[in-house]
């Protein structure tokens, strides 16, 4: 029997070829694999002794060759088959053992095109594609995480049972799916290409999803770096499902500002965003725009956390905060409660894309990255420089807070949050009895009659933000007239599903 081996990651490879060798498989091997088991001292046939071919375009090509593929691909109960490799004198290869060149991660690196394209290997997935097509033949391992199980087998049952073997083939064609995948991107550049290739590594097996009957698991990108993808876990449980998902929302919300900022959120949604002269204060004030809902809640706050606010923090129950530094005093203070997962952010927000599952198919959009196009007065008051302060907050705000979406804005502070209702009203209605004592409201769309400016006028609302847009618009700025509030148009609808 024989095994091709050729690995740009050397784990386990000494120890596997050991094994294999020591019950007579003959090793043949490339480049930097051969040089490396033949200093290991372990037998070796260098591959163009097998080709009769020496490598040449810089290493390009040395395994693409008949006497290679020939070996791979060959049924072994198909008499013609070997009938054909024996006259071309081609032995069998039982074995390929390949793992590829770097490209997911030398395309993150700053380097050339010139040099990424050098890192797209040709001669590995080619291998490890035919051994995985002649899997009943042919025992195939593209991760050294699977070695073990090989050798256990043997080692048992002196030989790798087919489905093992047929395990084995799944791994290498998702393994190759998603390299392509990358490649594709990294030439195409296009968001919307005619078929949809998406690269994600699995980083974890999550407990459930959800709900505790979902499954679930959490992927990353192969390509490029993001906020959820780059963190650091400092202390607490494993992250959820759910965790997951609401501390993206947190952490894009707190991103948005260059102040100061915090922001709890519960169910994906905020509950509370404020900022501050400081953390403490930040995170202070967004306790108090909502003490209730907060509880069991995501906390994230765009600057370090010290040890004052990390001891008011642990007074309430939380499930996740997350910052991008954090006092080591701070931290003490945090790590005293086993459950609270403490996450260090390493970067902003990086996609520029996002995607929704329908069934049977996939959407994908540009990331609502714009805030307003202008801010124009419609009506005949004029807003103060203090109330377009508090309204820019709040459509920061706005844009995470499902549709129809209102906030209502104090001193900096999102006070009455209410969205997902299908009725426009009935979400103001919330955020305005939530936010009592509020004089800024911002509405994520516009508005089609004149009930919200009705509604808003009742709690002493003195200033509104909203896209304009509607056949309508006039019936809403009369009433503002009528009731001396001052309505902005921004010109940018922030819908969020």
């Amino acid at each position: 029997m024989r095994a091709l081996i050729s690995t740009y990651y050397k784990d386990g490879i000494e120890n596997l070829c050991r094994f294999l060798a020591d019950r007579g498989v003959e090793i043949i091997s490339t480049g930097g694999t051969y040089k490396f088991l033949k200093d290991k001292g372990i037998p070796v046939i260098e591959i163009k002794e097998i080709t009769g071919f020496e490598e040449i375009l810089d290493g390009r090509v040395k395994t693409l060759h008949p006497n290679i593929h020939g070996g791979i691909l060959a049924i072994r109960d198909n008499k013609e088959h070997m009938e054909t490799i024996k006259q071309k004198g081609i032995g069998t290869i039982d074995f390929v053992i390949v793992n590829l060149y770097p490209f997911f991660e030398k395309v993150q690196e700053d380097l050339s095109f010139e040099e990424k394209v050098e890192f797209i290997d040709i001669g590995g997935p080619s291998m490890l594609r035919a051994a995985a097509k002649n899997f009943k033949d042919v025992v195939v391992l593209c991760d050294y995480r699977d070695y073990d199980k090989v050798m256990e087998e043997i080692e048992r049952d002196g030989n790798v049972s087919y489905n093992t073997r047929k395990y084995l083939a799944g791994k290498v064609f998702n393994l190759t799916s998603a390299y392509d995948a990358a490649i594709s991107n990294f030439l195409l550049d296009n968001p919307y290409p005619e078929y949809l290739s998406i690269s994600y590594k699995k980083e974890a097996e999550l407990r459930y999803g959800e709900n505790p009957h979902q499954t679930a698991a959490f992927y990353v990108k192969t390509e490029g770096s993001g906020a959820m993808k780059d963190f650091e876990k400092l202390g607490g449980k494993e992250l959820s499902y759910n965790n997951i998902k609401d501390m993206d929302v947190a952490w894009k919300v707190v991103c948005e500002f260059d102040e100061v900022a915090c922001c709890a959120v519960k169910h994906n949604t905020p509950c509370g965003v404020a900022v501050g002269k400081d953390s403490y204060e930040a995170f202070l004030k967004t306790f108090e725009c909502d003490p209730v809902s907060i509880f069991g809640g995501i906390v994230a706050l765009n600057s370090r956390v010290d040890k004052r606010t990390a001891e008011k923090m642990v007074e309430i129950f939380l499930e996740v905060i997350i910052a991008p530094e954090y006092d080591d005093d701070a931290l003490e203070v945090l790590k005293a409660k086993k459950n609270l997962r403490i996450i260090k952010a390493k970067v902003k927000p990086q996609d520029k894309y996002e995607m929704v599952s329908v069934d049977g198919g996939i959407l994908v959009q540009s990331v609502d990255n714009k805030l307003v196009d202008e801010i124009k007065v419609v009506t005949e008051r004029q807003p103060t420089e203090e109330e377009i302060e508090e309204m820019l907050f709040g459509m920061k705000v706005v844009k995470y807070v499902k549709s129809n979406a209102i906030v209502v804005v104090k001193d900096k502070r999102a006070v009455g949050i209410a969205g997902g209702q299908v009725n426009r009203i009935w979400a103001a209605c919330q955020a305005l009895e939530r936010g009592k004592g509020a004089a800024v409201l911002v509405s994520d769309a516009f508005f089609p009659f004149s009930d919200v400016v009705e509604e808003a006028a009742k709690h002493n609302i003195r200033a509104i933000m909203q896209p304009g847009g509607s056949l309508r618009d006039q019936d809403s700025i009369d009433a503002c007239n009528k009731y001396g509030i001052s309505m902005v148009f921004t010109g940018v609808r922030h819908f969020k599903h």
